[in-house]
């Protein structure tokens, strides 16, 4: 029987306003001047868009914001758990806060996010990081000002990672955003994939969809404050209204959102090859708005391991995909995850991914180590492949990309191509940044007035990883 996506009610809402409010009087009694918090966010775009949410409650909570975390009052640091990097790179930031605690007794320093979730790191902070003071899961993040309140009025460290793995949706609040051209635009949120290697259907539960007039508004509310690079995120955008009680798929949604008045670009991400349909594409193809980007994560060429990563695809069937794709998209610009070292992975079949990404010949690829994960079906798995031979195996595939890359950038040169100013980088002779609907990072000569414009510009040389070029007239 199909279902709509659970909400968190009204009332729970106007409960976290009310504890809101006591945050608020908390610090206005105790401090002469406005509270401040800094949020530092690791991982991916959705990761981004829910410390938007949390910077939205902060504001609620009569917070203003720092880059200092010797001014801050609340150092928050929304995780990510995708990597073993990531989480390193965490676990040494909030041991590094240790003194600045020692210099600040009164500050609050707090984790959320997808490390979080995981019970073991739950019992690693308890035991082995005093500093922090409240942690908190992706099913309860809505919870962040009650439990705020309950770290601030007792005198107890405040931990949960409770909360309904088929997970919530919220909406209701306002995100606080930081930027002025791009905005994440959530859809949904949770994976029912299982991939072998992954560990995000645990931490950020089951699938569940936004209703499409929810979407729909607050695209036209981001559209009314000026912003023109949009994209819808998430963990699977392609299985959109799944199991839901409305009739609307992504590739619907894709159309009714790209009839919304105004001047934008719609991008989204990520696809999963599986779900990936001919419908789908011809709607991309059809609708202006929709960037004719796709981001495509294939991560093996070989379909032995595909099928060990639980990918529900093989290479056949990706080859296809990426066929009929630029069949209706003839310049598609394509890019695409991509996993090295995979337990017990060959030569040869990291040569078929090789021989893959030489066939396809993406725009760019996101290149990553197996990184083993704690609770995945993967991290059972005896690895007899030594990490100095999938190093090796890395930077052949970074420098068959790189020649790709450069080739496929290279035929740009001399095009004249509508792009979005998007910001000012530090190259005095191309002081503007921009991006093609394709995504390709574009540096330009022209007046710093332009960022937030769609121009016409002449692509007069090239590297690697970027274009260069003048604005037209206008």
């Amino acid at each position: 029987m199909k279902k709509g996506p659970v909400t968190i009610s009204e009332e729970e809402l106007d409960r976290q306003q009310g504890f809101a409010q006591q945050v608020r009087q908390f610090y206005m009694a105790r401090l002469d001047r406005q509270h401040l918090a800094l949020t530092d966010t690791y991982g991916c775009q959705q990761n981004e868009a829910d410390t938007e949410l949390l910077r939205g409650m902060l504001v609620d909570m009569g917070f203003g914001f720092t880059d200092d975390p010797e001014k801050a009052d609340l150092i928050l640091l929304n995780t990510c758990a995708i990597r073993e990097h990531a989480e390193q790179r965490v676990f040494g930031n909030v041991g590094a806060l240790t003194h600045v605690k020692r210099r600040h007794p009164g500050l609050v320093v707090a984790m959320c996010g997808c490390m979080a979730q995981q019970s073991h790191v739950r019992d690693k902070v308890k035991k082995s990081f005093p500093v922090v003071d409240l942690l908190f899961g992706t099913h309860v993040l809505y919870k962040f000002p009650e439990l705020l309140w309950q770290r601030l009025s007792g005198d107890k460290r405040v931990f949960d990672i409770s909360g309904d793995e088929e997970g919530v949706i919220v909406e209701g609040v306002t995100p606080n955003r930081d930027r002025q051209v791009k905005a994440w635009l959530p859809i949904m949120y949770g994976c029912n994939n299982f991939c072998t290697y992954c560990i995000v259907p645990y931490v950020r539960g089951r699938e569940r969809s936004r209703r499409p007039e929810a979407v729909r508004a607050e695209l036209e509310e981001l559209v009314r404050q000026g912003y023109k690079d949009i994209t819808l995120l998430g963990q699977n955008v392609n299985s959109y209204g799944r199991g839901c009680d409305f009739d609307c798929d992504f590739a619907d949604l894709l159309r009714m959102l790209s009839q919304v008045p105004g001047d934008f670009v719609l991008r989204f991400m990520t696809s999963h090859p599986k779900d990936a349909s001919e419908k789908l594409f011809a709607t991309m193809a059809e609708c202006d708005k929709v960037a004719k980007h796709l981001h495509l994560p294939f991560q093996s060429g070989s379909s032995r391991v595909l099928k060990a990563m639980n990918r529900s695809y093989d290479r056949e069937q990706y080859l296809a995909q990426v066929a009929l794709a630029r069949r209706y998209m003839p310049s598609l610009s394509l890019t695409s995850d991509v996993i090295v070292g995979f337990p017990n992975e060959t030569e040869e079949e990291f040569q078929q991914t090789i021989s893959l990404v030489e066939q396809v010949e993406f725009d760019n690829l996101f290149t990553f180590i197996y990184s083993r994960r704690e609770g995945t079906v993967a991290a059972r798995i005896e690895d007899h492949t030594p990490m100095e031979e999938k190093k090796r195996r890395f930077e052949q595939l970074l420098q068959v990309q790189n020649q790709i890359s450069n080739r496929r950038n290279a035929a740009c040169v001399g095009q004249t191509m509508r792009v979005l100013v998007d910001g000012l980088g530090d190259d005095p002779e191309y002081p503007l940044t921009a991006r093609t609907q394709g995504q390709k990072l574009v540096r330009l000569k022209g007046d710093p007035a332009l960022v937030g414009r769609f121009v016409e510009a002449k692509i007069e040389k090239h590297t690697t990883w970027a274009l260069f070029g003048a604005v037209q007239a206008q």
